[in-house]
This record gives structure tokens, sequence and C-alpha cells, in this order.
């Protein structure tokens, strides 16, 4: 069965899994450039006093790890797989996502904490400083941005650290805004306001990833696949009886491995043909390449049929 290269694309792109990110250069750039920004945001709002500043630096940082992790992933899911992992590294990626995710949680956290403490105690603030590097931000973020729409189809965690970019500009807006109220009002409460607002809107995309980085590592039903639907269409193959012990699960964020047992019904001629029919229409309906069948002969009795 010589699967060539087949475009009908379920719900997301398709290819085996030590995909390489075609797109990989520019997401080496844009992880050197967001660094570089981190350091300088950091400095910045240390400088500056700045909390929506530290604030926004915690995402640089989120995203530095997320682009970190995506091109760690695509290294290590090009090594084969050995006699240790028989998979490969398929997995790095969720496993990154979950670690990624984890540490947005974290920042969030101390942020908001910090900015209790500044409500009861409101701090100065240079907002010339704050505004400048908040620009600064905010330029690299442009640039990263068109980077990583080139790669930002490929996988779960380009996707992720694509999401983050566009996060973190949304995020240099706010704080560019805040020094600008800071330095026409003076109103320094709009600081602990805005990085606050910050680490609220960012909570609840991690907890998405988070989300989707688990479901990959408990073995999931990827998405865009009804394990009924799929069961029904393999039963109506001619030759098929009943199929159980049905399992779909993932190994990174696509690539979908099924394993089924398939009783076969006595009028089958042999089980190979059958078993060849059944993967040709997981691979034509479902997208499944990866499909392990075991075939079973039906006994006079059929004691073998058990769910």
């Amino acid at each position: 069965m010589g699967a060539g290269h087949h475009h009908h694309d379920h719900g997301q792109g398709h290819s085996h899994v030590p995909a390489t990110i075609k797109h990989e250069k520019p997401l080496w750039i844009a992880f050197a450039l967001t660094l570089c920004v981190l350091l300088v945001e950091v400095a910045g709002a240390l400088l500056s006093n700045s909390l929506a500043l530290l604030s926004d630096a915690a995402h640089m940082l989120t995203d530095v790890a997320a682009l970190g992790i995506s091109l760690f992933a695509v290294r290590m899911s090009r090594r084969p797989a050995d006699a240790r992992r028989s998979y490969g590294y398929a997995r790095m990626e969720a496993i990154g996502a979950l670690v990624n995710g984890g540490l947005l949680f974290l920042a969030a956290g101390y942020i908001l904490w910090e900015a209790v403490q500044r409500f009861r105690a409101p701090q100065a603030v240079a907002s010339e400083a704050m505004l400048v590097v908040a620009v600064l931000g905010l330029v690299a973020n442009l640039v990263s941005m068109r980077l990583l729409a080139a790669g930002a189809g490929e996988s779960l965690n380009v996707k992720g650290a694509y999401l983050e970019v566009w996060s973190d500009m949304l995020g240099s807006l706010g704080v560019i805004a805040g020094a600008l109220l800071i330095r026409f009002t003076g109103w320094t409460v709009v600081d602990p306001v805005i990085a606050v607002l910050l680490g609220l809107w960012v909570l609840p995309r991690t907890w998405v990833l988070l989300r989707q980085a688990a479901h990959v590592l408990m073995q999931g039903v990827p998405a865009g696949i009804d394990m009924d639907e799929v069961r029904d269409a393999m039963q109506a193959v001619r030759g098929v009886a009943a199929v159980h012990d049905l399992h779909v699960w993932a190994l990174g964020s696509r690539e979908p491995i099924l394993t089924a047992h398939v009783l076969l019904a006595d009028t089958a001629g042999e089980a190979d043909g059958v078993r060849i029919a059944v993967a040709e229409l997981l691979h034509a309906r479902f997208g499944i390449d990866h499909a392990t069948l075991q075939m079973e002969a039906r006994h006079c009795g059929g004691g073998r049929l058990h769910d």
C-alpha cells in the first residue's frame, strides 16, 4: 500500500510524526529576538519600577520558553526511535507545552500578588523608560509575528508560540497606553491595573494550551475524530462481524494511531483482504494511516466475542 502525498486534511494539517518544521530558521531568529527583548524588558521594569512591564516581560519569558520548546521538540523528534523509546521523541512537544503552561501560571500568580501590594501603597513609576521599552517590545513582537506566521500551522507548539506572540503584542500595546496615561495624568495606580489585566487575560489561553497538552499525554482521542463514527464505518466493511478494543490516540499534536480487534464474519474469505479493506477505509475517510488491526476468526458459538 504505497500511500503517497495525500491532501485530504481533516480539520488540521497532516504529516508523519517526525515531521520537520519547514520553517525552522525564522523560528530561531524569533527566539533570539524575543530573548533579547525579554532581557531589555526586565531591565526596563527594574529601572522604571513598572509592574506592567514586568507582566509583559513574564509573557515574553513564556514566549521564549514556548519557542525554545518547539525548536527543541523539532530537533528531538527528528531523532529516530531507539530501543528505549519506540516512538521517538514525538511526545516532547506535549511535555514542553505542559511545562510552558505551568510557567505562565506561576508568573501570573506572582504579578497578581505584587499588584495587590501596590494597590495598597502605589509606587512611583518612570513612565518614559516604561514607554521606550514597551515600544521596543512591540516592534520585536511584530517582527516575530512575521517570522512565526510561516510556521504557525505546523504543530501544537508553534501555534502556541504564535498565540503567545499575539498576546505579547497586545500586552505591549497595553503597557504603552499605561505609560502614556501615567505620563499625562500622574496616576501610578494605572500600572498595577494594567499588570493585572495582562495577567488575567493570558490565563484562559494558558489553560487551553495545558488542556490540549494533557489530552495528548493521556492518549485522548485526537480532535476531529468521532469514535462511534470510526467504529460504525469499520463494521460496515464487508467481512467484518464486529470491532472491539478500539483505541484511537496520537503521539504529538497530529497523526492519529488506531488499534482494534476485528472479528471476522463466517462468510469472510481471507483475513488479509478484509484487513486491507479496513485499513484503506481508515486512510481514506479518517486520515488514519497507522492502524494496527488484530484479525480474529469467529468460532461456531461466537465464544470469543467479548468487548
